[in-house]
């Protein structure tokens, strides 16, 4: 059973947030004409992302690393992970790119996975105890 306000629950979900962040941006910016073809995804967004995702990693780091977290930082990693879900998922439901059946799987389920773990860090952030103590 998870214990959502564990203060140890809380850091993980923020680690585990910087390195799906650092790898995943490492990965479009080493590669994007390959995923590209792969994905049905223009290069150019691959780059984009992967430059946002190395960023996006850099915050959660910073967080992670603070004793106790930094709480406004923290509220803005789980709006940025929201947003970034709802734009996966507008990637994969609009009409503006046609993403491979590959790239439509990718998008979702990068979306899902996003938006569950914005969803776990919200739950642990919102304890008190998993605040005061992490």
């Amino acid at each position: 059973m998870l214990n959502l306000s564990s203060p140890r629950f809380l850091r993980s979900m923020v680690w585990l947030d910087a390195a799906t962040g650092l790898l995943l941006g490492t990965l479009h910016l080493a590669l994007p004409d390959r995923l590209a073809v792969w994905f049905g995804l223009p290069a150019a967004l691959l780059q984009a992302s992967g430059l946002l995702l190395l960023g996006f990693a850099g915050l959660a780091i910073t967080i992670a690393r603070g004793q106790p977290l930094p709480r406004g930082l923290l509220w803005c990693l789980v709006g940025g992970n929201v947003l970034w879900a709802a734009a996966s998922l507008a990637l994969w439901a609009g009409p503006l790119l046609a993403p491979t059946l590959l790239g439509q799987g990718y998008l979702l389920v990068h979306a899902v996975a996003v938006a569950g773990l914005a969803e776990l860090q919200w739950w642990a952030a919102r304890r008190p105890t998993g605040m005061a103590a992490a």
